[in-house]
């Protein structure tokens, strides 16, 4: 499935609720089912820069890929950092750095944040990038 795909399910998983409460007890849910990071990651140069809340974000490169673990201490965040961990995790980082994000747009998500969240969102989605970008470099040594 391609980056595309990804991005694309989670807008039509999106578009089956009908209004934004619905839609964030849906995106608490994701952000229960995240995977728990290794509580030994939970450290300050792994915190995003620029969110309200406290969001962890880890990478490793496995296999030519880039795998991302987070973690946050608010559950709507949570649910943020899980979406886009669904859209960017276990792809090559060339994937990742060219990838176009108006999913998050068409999911709705920045125009139901609190400016602070969808600033947060943004350094997030940043953040990923940066980490695929620096994989990408280390790739081509």
């Amino acid at each position: 499935m391609t980056i595309n795909e990804v991005q694309q399910d989670l807008i039509d998983e999106f578009s089956l609720f009908d209004d934004w409460m619905d839609k964030y007890e849906h995106l608490i849910g994701l952000g229960k089912s995240l995977p728990l990071i290794d509580p030994s990651l939970k450290t300050d140069d792994r915190l995003i820069k620029g969110c309200q809340s406290k969001v962890w974000l880890h990478a490793e490169l496995e296999d030519g890929k880039v795998v991302f673990t987070a973690d946050s201490d608010a559950i709507i965040t949570k649910g943020i950092i899980a979406v886009l961990i669904t859209a960017f995790s276990n792809r090559p980082p060339e994937e990742i750095v060219e990838a176009d994000t108006s999913f998050i747009d068409e999911i709705g998500l920045k125009e139901h944040l609190s400016p602070t969240r969808a600033n947060g969102l943004v350094s997030m989605v940043k953040q990923m990038k940066l980490y695929a970008l620096a994989f990408k470099a280390q790739l081509k040594k």
